[in-house]
């Protein structure tokens, strides 16, 4: 019988795998969504309950081909953390402004003027760029060869 190079030993041949388990708990879902989109509007700063601050803002995208595009809209929220520039840089952009945001998705449900029950996909923000900021006159800002400025990347 030829010799076992020590690399093939049958020990190492025959080893079964690692058993791997997965456990359902509410912390193992995930809904995360990723989007850009241009701002509909001034963002809104409000207070919370507690004082914190809290932003809502709403995002448009567009769908389909060119000469039969589609809008969607996406209500955001955000919660700026003590200390970061998200808040002001927010806060600063106007409507038309693109934005990156990445965040959670939360279902809510709701009954309208009509008496009707609706349900709405809200995303509570993680992560903001801004990719092309237009201020309150309408107009962008972006790099020298006209690339937008995405130096505003920053967590919130």
């Amino acid at each position: 019988m030829p010799p076992i190079h020590s690399a093939l030993r049958p020990s190492l041949l025959f080893r079964t795998p690692l058993a791997r388990t997965f456990t359902t708990t509410p912390q193992n879902h995930l809904a995360k969504i990723s989007i850009v989109g241009r701002l509909a509007g001034e963002p809104e700063l409000l207070p919370t309950s507690s004082g914190q601050d809290m932003i809502k803002y709403a995002l448009g995208t567009k769908y389909g081909p060119r000469d039969n595009q589609q809008t969607s809209w996406w209500k955001v929220t955000a919660f700026p953390r003590e200390g970061t520039s998200v808040k002001d840089r927010l806060l600063a952009c106007g409507k038309g402004s693109l934005l990156y945001v990445e965040g959670s998705c939360k279902m809510d449900s709701f009954t309208d003027k009509e008496g009707n029950q609706r349900s709405a996909l809200n995303i509570v923000q993680g992560q903001l760029e801004v990719l092309d900021r237009r201020e309150s006159n309408g107009e962008g800002s972006s790099g020298n060869d006209g690339s937008p400025n995405i130096q505003d990347h920053q967590q919130s």
